[in-house]
């Protein structure tokens, strides 16, 4: 799974990443794992890294005692101060091996809003296309509700799936899923592979076990199955060891939990089954050839634009016959998209003024019937 895997997004949480008495970022840890982050890019892998730690690191930079209860606006305001020396010890530690690093602040609606989600997911895709590594954490400063009950597991599934990966690490203070909690039961049975996440596996689920963290097991089969219902597979492993990710390639004890396809399958029968269109894109016979090729619909192969959509909205695509041959999300509104039909692609930018993509309808976000 982990050797087959191109594009990675790891969580690092809190008790792992951060000395929770002194308030500082465990040095000695993270260079392990940014050694091990570095071998992994030199294996032609993508990384996207969840982490995180910047309300452990920043309470006692403002004299908030370390394991003391915090109110809402002291949360916020550490997170806002922690935030700095998060990053920064980040940065340090992947920039001794020459790797770029570029610091995202999200929400749960950011997953969930389309203009934020493809704003997000687009920014993720042409910075490892660029060759830098995303350092992603949850906009704790307005995130009013994350901070109350959210947790870094389920938004490292959200970005998995926004960015398409094929594997999602949760390193954690265990080393997977026990039916019971395996500090207290020493007859807690260990599950090395999860193909579903049924009812009585939830009720194996316990509580919190960090005392730095927000999330427990619970969190961590929430994120499964958001994760393998966008056909990305999941790693339970414990983090606590120096080199953890060096440990998992070398076959090191985890929790695997199997996604039934693959991420791009599972976006497609999204895009098939479950949008709704909001209007029309009609094709001349040399694009609807191409787009039965495995081509991408350009601009130029455009004959017709019907109804009154935005960016990432799913469409019909038709032919000159008016038989409809597929549907996909569109990369321009529909008023940009009427300004630019029958258009060469590096005609785009003069027309409107910008330009996003040089298709309309990549092939990766399209169905063909």
């Amino acid at each position: 799974m982990l050797a087959k895997a191109k594009r990675i997004v790891i969580k690092v949480g809190s008790s792992l990443l951060t000395d929770e008495v002194k308030g500082s970022v465990r040095e000695g840890w993270l260079a392990a794992l940014a050694d091990d982050i570095s071998a992994a890019r030199a294996q032609g892998k993508e990384i996207v890294i969840v982490t995180s730690g910047a309300i452990a690191l920043g309470r006692l930079q403002l004299g908030l005692k370390a394991k003391a209860p915090l109110h809402l606006e002291e949360k916020q305001a550490a997170a806002a101060c922690g935030n700095i020396a998060l990053f920064s010890a980040w940065a340090a530690a992947l920039g001794r091996h020459g790797l770029k690093v570029a610091q995202l602040l999200l929400t749960a609606e950011d997953s969930i809003e389309r203009d934020r989600y493809l704003n997000a997911r687009n920014t993720i895709d042409t910075l490892l296309e660029l060759g830098a590594i995303p350092i992603i954490n949850e906009n704790d400063t307005v995130a009013t509700a994350e901070i109350r009950f959210g947790d870094n597991d389920r938004l490292s599934a959200r970005i998995a799936q926004m960015a398409g990966a094929d594997l999602l690490i949760l390193f954690s203070d265990i080393d997977g899923l026990y039916s019971a909690d395996p500090t207290t039961n020493p007859d807690a049975k260990f599950f090395p592979e999860v193909n579903e996440i049924t009812p009585a596996i939830e009720r194996m689920a316990g509580g919190v076990s960090s005392g730095v963290g927000t999330g427990g097991m619970v969190t961590k089969l929430a994120a499964a199955k958001i994760a393998m219902s966008a056909g990305c597979h999941m790693i339970i492993a414990r983090g606590t060891i120096n080199h953890p990710l060096q440990a998992l390639m070398q076959g090191g004890i985890c929790t695997r939990f199997i996604a039934s396809g693959s991420p791009l399958s599972a976006r497609k029968h999204w895009i098939a089954g479950s949008l709704h269109p909001a209007g029309s894109i009609t094709v001349d016979d040399g694009a609807a050839k191409a787009l039965k090729s495995g081509k991408s619909l350009l601009p130029a192969g455009v004959v017709a634009v019907e109804g009154e959509f935005d960016r990432g909205d799913a469409v019909l695509i038709r032919n000159l016959q008016h038989v409809t041959i597929g549907r996909g999300l569109i990369s321009y509104s529909s008023e940009d998209a009427r300004r630019i039909q029958g258009k060469q692609s590096q005609d785009i930018e003069s027309i409107i003024g910008f330009k996003r993509r040089d298709v309309l309808i990549h092939r990766d976000d399209m169905v063909l019937e």
